[in-house]
């Protein structure tokens, strides 16, 4: 009831029109599945965050249906850049309608490949890109490899956002108690929890928001 109460006080009546539209495009869609969509309150805190460091260029792994991206597009300036990646062209095309209507396509490069693949090529690139902003939203079980390709992709003083760290809230339950289905990714999302704590590349922040967030500021 507190959260249904936050939301419609706080959250619903400051989401930009497009994303309202998006938002109940895919729950319609998928039902359950749509919750694979971030959460309102953290779109506006991941919006917020983005201007208040100024950034312009941003890499997001694991697109979905696209509400996590628009919110990015229409966070960033008019000379912003997004590079987005994910495995499904199909999932992200149910969002690219609402993309072009903001007019604000031209700023995202989608990359359609396994993350690992897409970000090891970036890695390769020269002059290799540096980002201001990285979100992922992707493949839990993986997350520690994934830090070590990402951390080497923002900057210093840039921030990667980690999503979903509390894995349905399965981190602090014993693992008898985790329904099958969570298990594998708790393991990962468990993995990455103990690693990043501990990496003293980051300082970090995790915050009990949606299905927790976790921001690493790289320092070095």
């Amino acid at each position: 009831m507190t959260s249904i109460y936050i939301l419609e006080t706080s959250a619903y009546p400051k989401e930009h029109e497009l994303l309202t539209e998006l938002r109940e495009v895919i729950a319609k869609k998928y039902e359950n599945l749509s919750t694979m969509s971030i959460p309102v309150d953290e779109a506006q805190f991941i919006s917020l965050l983005l201007k208040i460091i100024n950034a312009k260029t941003t890499l997001e792994i694991g697109v979905f249906t696209g509400y996590s991206l628009l919110v990015t597009t229409l966070a960033l300036p008019e000379d912003g850049k997004i590079t987005a990646m994910d495995l499904d062209r199909e999932f992200y095309e149910v969002g690219l309608p609402y993309i072009q209507k903001a007019g604000l396509e031209h700023k995202i490069n989608f990359i359609q490949s396994v993350a690992f693949l897409a970000l090891e090529q970036l890695l390769t690139t020269e002059p290799k890109p540096e980002f201001d902003f990285i979100f992922m939203d992707a493949d839990k079980q993986n997350f520690k490899n994934y830090h070590e390709q990402l951390i080497k992709l923002v900057k210093v003083g840039g921030i990667i956002a980690y999503d979903n760290t509390l894995w349905y809230g399965t981190v602090v339950k014993e693992e008898h108690d985790v329904p099958e289905q969570l298990r594998a990714h708790r393991k990962g999302v468990l993995e990455f929890n103990k690693h990043v704590s501990s990496d003293p590349r980051v300082e970090l922040s995790q915050i009990s928001m949606g299905d927790g967030l976790t921001l690493c500021r790289r320092l070095y």
